[in-house]
């Protein structure tokens, strides 16, 4: 029998998971698997001093809380535009690159953005989600519905500097 630590020998650690309650998911820390259970529960313990808004991750509230302070402190590199969030800098730069890793199946047309993609996508589907409760009228887009929703408001919240004449 070999001593243990001898040369040749394979220590066998075993990996203890932590399994989530509610689903198969597993995690190795349990610390993981408690921010996990989260999205079950929907616990939300840290809280905006600001504004009272809740979050379920620490880092989401800092994320957050720099909209009071106005930090940005993730900057292009190559036109200075600064963000909040470092993945909004990761989107950002694909203006600068032209990447364009979001295809669309239907008819292989490329975008920068998922969400611009899944927008793309209803033109081939005639999904229409957003419904107007004025007039029942649908359409693709949440900005569409917020602009035509201004026929029934009256809103016109752009304005001529020449004339002063105020436009929906």
């Amino acid at each position: 029998m070999k001593a243990f630590g001898s040369p040749g020998d394979v220590l066998v650690v075993p990996i203890k998971l932590h399994k989530c309650p509610f689903c198969p998911y597993t995690a190795k820390q349990k610390g993981i698997l408690k921010r996990h259970i989260r999205s079950h529960t929907g616990e939300r313990p840290y809280k905006c001093s600001e504004c009272e808004k809740t979050y379920s991750r620490k880092e989401h509230l800092q994320n957050h809380q720099r909209l009071h302070t106005g930090e940005r402190p993730f900057q292009c590199a190559l036109c200075g535009k600064s963000f909040i969030r470092k993945q909004n800098l990761l989107k950002h730069q694909r203006i600068h690159t032209g990447e364009k890793p979001y295809t669309c199946p239907a008819c292989r047309k490329s975008f920068s953005h998922h969400s611009t993609l899944i927008q793309h996508q209803r033109i081939h589907t005639g999904e229409k989600p957003y419904k107007c409760l004025e007039c029942e009228k649908s359409f693709g887009c949440n900005s569409t519905l917020i602009k035509h929703q201004r026929i029934h408001t009256g809103e016109k919240p752009y304005q001529c500097p020449e004339c002063g004449k105020n436009f929906s």
